[in-house]
């Protein structure tokens, strides 16, 4: 057993020896693992430290805003409520609904509360006769404010008896008024005197009004709700998310903030923070949760005067700066930095130092220094060094040849790129390349081109009546006659489709015209013999201007497209040349 242990020993010494990448792995290993566990260690206490302190200071700042922010929009609304409570023309016309006198102060004391309220609008409900009344900010029921009659026994008047059955004071209900047709934040404040109660009157805030103003305000990372001492959410910036008709609602079926929450514990620790809160021993509260599968800080406060909490959900990482962990980053870098220090030393006398005598070996067998020392270690560097001196003839040899295979198939390319294969003339991007050294030589010379776009007659017909084979044989022969009929140095090819294109030099002894002519008949003076032996007579139009200096090569297209235009429309077997200096429309008709 010993022995095979020494020999498995040997074996793994001989590996480790013989492989360099094998002994940088497990050296890479040993540093990383030594430095990286403590680091990591330290650096995930510190942070979850300081981000637990850091969140739980800005959750407490959070709430302490969120919760003023919310008195704000709400409180002067429910003071304005409760005043109306107290008044003595309210109070004496619900205890004498009938008494015309009493009717009218108390319907112009609501009116003049109306315009106080933010939303101008009111309700007030008579307890003894259930009489419904309401007027809106338009004033639209002046006049006629008796609008229904609350019952016991009708469902969706349950907000009111839940209200009076809590006693006096105010609350708040997220409602939607089938009646009225409107969907509203209410506040409910009930009207008593003696023990007795007469009534409840309040007024509305516009849910998407309040949403907007009280919970949607942008914060990264943070997110506002409202919700009642049942958990039903009654604000919330995704109006599908608001429990609407909570005051008369089973508890089954509500919409409450704890089902977001994804633990039992974590919801069981909420309400534990909602129940201390309502019972007035601490300002504000927070602690870690998971929703939706992240964890949240959640931080909870409790607005007494309306039986609210508002709680405000908070992305950690998405507000704390994690610029402020640079002390931690800058000490992680330092002991990275030094295991590098490490891993440099190690691989400069193991790798760099053999690599550099390599170098200098292969410097003396460019000059022909065969017998150069090379490195004689088992590794792989000093494989590799053998194999260079071996490769080296052979690569001297090869060089050469592999420069004649680039440069041919770089010409086959440049053909590929610039010349069309059917017809063994440029192709667009051959004219265009070709054009520039040709217009850069006419504008030393001080002379313009000649530019003649040239577009077969009813191409297609042929196509239909010899099949494509017969219209590629055309297009090719036409090629060859554009060849023969033009000098060398004029630049031609195939612009696309049976289209042809000619920038010439101008001939001393002939015009742009003279050439136009020229190439009408060279092209469809003769028919062109099929395979088989079919003729085919074809005939051709041409647009023709003159592409002067300055002119840019679409503009010149251009003319010389309008020109072809007008050639077709003339009757085709034509050539029209667009010369504006002698005549006013530019266009010179040439008949073929």
């Amino acid at each position: 057993m010993q022995s095979d242990v020494s020999a498995l020993l040997r074996a793994l010494r001989e590996r480790v020896t013989a492989s360099l990448k094998t002994r940088l792995l497990l050296l890479t290993l040993a540093v990383f693992v030594a430095v990286s566990l403590p680091a990591y260690v330290a650096f995930e206490w510190i942070v979850r430290t300081t981000v637990v302190k850091l969140g739980t200071l800005f959750a407490e700042k959070q709430v302490l805003f969120d919760r003023y922010r919310g008195l704000e929009a709400l409180m002067r609304e429910v003071s304005l409520a409760e005043t109306l409570t107290r008044s003595p023309a309210v109070i004496e016309w619900a205890t004498d609904e009938a008494a015309p006198d009493k009717a009218a102060r108390g319907l112009a004391e609501l009116e003049r509360y109306r315009q106080s309220f933010q939303d101008h609008s009111y309700f007030f409900v008579v307890h003894a006769s259930g009489n419904y009344y309401f007027n809106d900010r338009d004033g639209s029921y002046a006049g006629d404010q008796r609008r229904y009659t609350v019952k016991p026994e009708n469902p969706r008047d349950g907000w009111y008896y839940t209200t009076i059955a809590d006693g006096p004071g105010c609350r708040l209900n997220v409602d939607h008024d089938d009646n009225l047709a409107v969907t509203k934040v209410w506040i409910n404040c009930v009207i008593a005197e003696g023990g007795r109660v007469l009534g409840a009157i309040g007024t509305g805030v516009d849910l998407t009004a309040f949403i907007r103003e009280v919970v949607d305000i942008p914060q990264v990372g943070v997110q506002s709700m409202f919700v009642d001492r049942a958990g039903a959410i009654q604000a919330h910036r995704d109006a599908r998310m608001v429990d609407f008709h909570s005051l008369t609602k089973d508890t089954k079926a509500k919409k409450t903030i704890y089902a977001l929450v994804d633990r039992d514990t974590d919801r069981a620790t909420l309400a534990a923070m909602m129940a201390r809160l309502g019972e007035g021993r601490n300002a504000v509260e927070s602690s870690f949760i998971r929703i939706g599968g992240k964890d949240y800080l959640v931080g909870v406060g409790y607005l007494d005067r309306v039986g609210w909490f508002n709680v405000t959900l908070m992305d950690v990482d998405a507000i704390i700066d994690r610029a402020m962990f640079a002390p931690i980053a800058a000490l992680l870098a330092l002991i990275a930095a030094a295991a590098v220090a490490l891993m440099m030393v190690f691989f400069r006398r193991v790798v760099l130092d053999r690599l550099a005598r390599l170098e200098g070996a292969i410097r003396r067998m460019e000059v022909g220094d065969f017998a150069a020392e090379v490195d004689r270690g088992r590794d792989e560097i000093g494989r590799l060094s053998r194999a260079f001196a071996r490769m080296a003839a052979a690569v001297g040899d090869h060089t050469g040849l592999l420069e004649e295979m680039v440069a041919e198939r770089t010409d086959q390319l440049r053909r590929l790129a610039q010349v069309d294969p059917l017809t063994g003339i440029y192709n667009r991007r051959g004219v265009l390349v070709a054009l520039e050294p040709m217009r850069a030589a006419a504008e030393r010379d001080g002379v313009a081109l000649d530019l003649l776009l040239i577009d077969f007659d009813l191409f297609k017909t042929i196509n239909d009546a010899h099949g494509h084979h017969g219209g590629d044989r055309v297009l090719s022969e036409a090629a060859c006659r554009l060849r023969a009929a033009l000098r060398p140095g004029d630049v031609y090819g195939r612009w696309g489709g049976d289209e042809f294109i000619v920038v010439a030099r101008p001939r001393p002894e002939t015009t742009i015209r003279a050439l136009a002519e020229t190439l009408l008949a060279a092209i469809g003076g003769t028919p062109v013999t099929l395979d088989g032996g079919v003729a085919v007579r074809v005939s051709i139009s041409i647009g023709a201007c003159r592409l002067t200096e300055g002119d840019t090569i679409d503009a010149a297209l251009g003319r010389a497209d309008a020109a072809l235009y007008e050639a077709k429309r003339s009757g085709r077997d034509t050539a029209v040349v667009h010369d504006p200096l002698r005549h006013g429309n530019g266009n010179i008709l040439l008949s073929a």
